[in-house]
């Protein structure tokens, strides 16, 4: 028997390769993070919440405007205008896609308030003039709804407001809607304001307030600093709210419901028949009026 065959005669025997461990036929599972007790994150379980999507006309990363109910009226929150002069606040809204997302509320099916709810509007920051104001109360009052009050930290819009005949709180703490004072704050610029404060407005100010104008019965100005009314004062007017009785309120002519200096309160003093200007000031005998041409013997009582 020959055993010498020619080389391509001899046929390649095809070797088995090496196959990779397999662990299911090793007895090895794989690691199962649900058996471990290490579950997949969830942002969900996690308390991160996946966002909202915009209102119609928004932008996922701006702040919108916000309705909240409040003990009987409604709060209309508008989003921070921010910046420093140098520009605003990144993501800040322009009023008019605040404009249009107030409408898309308003107009939505899911109202939520009673008919003649009042309205009070927390401007914050943002700088908003007559017309806005006027064009948001119609809206408002096209839903019988009815904008009362204007709380801002922007003088231009308490001066656009209170000539309006809105309420006015202006320059408090808008963050938490709470108008307290804490003790030892500096006073805020003087507020000044050419107006007739009507019944049923009223005027917050955490500093000294000028209105070249009448206070009208009914109507009330209360402020951290003085009071000075280059008009008539029928009204009422709370001097030193924050608790400073070395506070004055001074008028062209003094016929106020009520006077109040810090915690003092005094009721309204008899019409003379002629008016002159007069100062009312803490003594201490408590509140008293005096001629405004006293004002310096004035001002030494109430050191």
């Amino acid at each position: 028997m020959n055993s010498d065959l020619p080389v391509s005669a001899v046929e390649p025997v095809a070797t088995e390769q090496p196959h990779p461990p397999n662990p299911l036929l090793e007895g090895q599972n794989p690691p199962n993070p649900l058996l471990e007790g290490q579950n997949p994150p969830n942002p969900l379980l996690e308390g991160q919440n996946p966002p909202n999507p915009p209102l119609e006309g928004g932008h996922p990363h701006q702040e919108q405007p916000q309705f909240k109910t409040e003990e009987g009226k409604l709060l209309l929150v508008l989003p921070p205008e921010g910046g420093d002069g140098e520009g605003k606040t990144p993501g800040a809204s322009s009023w008019g896609d605040i404009w249009q997302q107030i409408k898309h509320r308003l107009n939505g099916g899911d109202r939520f308030w009673q008919p003649n709810t009042e309205v009070h509007l927390h401007a914050k920051d943002r700088l908003l003039d007559g017309r806005q104001l006027q064009d948001l109360a119609t809206a408002l009052g096209e839903c019988q709804l009815q904008l009362t009050r204007i709380y801002t930290s922007r003088r231009q819009t308490a001066v656009a407001a209170a000539t309006a005949g809105y309420s006015v709180e202006q320059g408090i703490a808008l963050t938490a809607f709470n108008s307290n004072q804490t003790p030892g704050q500096a006073l805020a610029d003087p507020l000044y304001l050419e107006t007739t404060v009507r019944s049923g407005v009223e005027i917050r100010h955490q500093g000294t307030v000028v209105i070249k104008g009448d206070v009208n019965p009914g109507g009330a100005v209360v402020a951290d600093g003085d009071i000075i009314v280059w008009g008539r004062l029928r009204g009422l007017a709370h001097a030193g709210a924050a608790g400073n009785s070395q506070c004055l309120i001074m008028t062209l002519q003094m016929e106020p419901t009520q006077l109040r200096i810090a915690d003092y309160v005094a009721r309204a003093p008899e019409s003379p028949a002629e008016f002159d200007p007069e100062v009312a000031y803490v003594s201490p005998q408590g509140i008293r009026i005096a001629l405004a041409s006293d004002l310096a013997r004035v001002l030494q009582l109430a050191l």
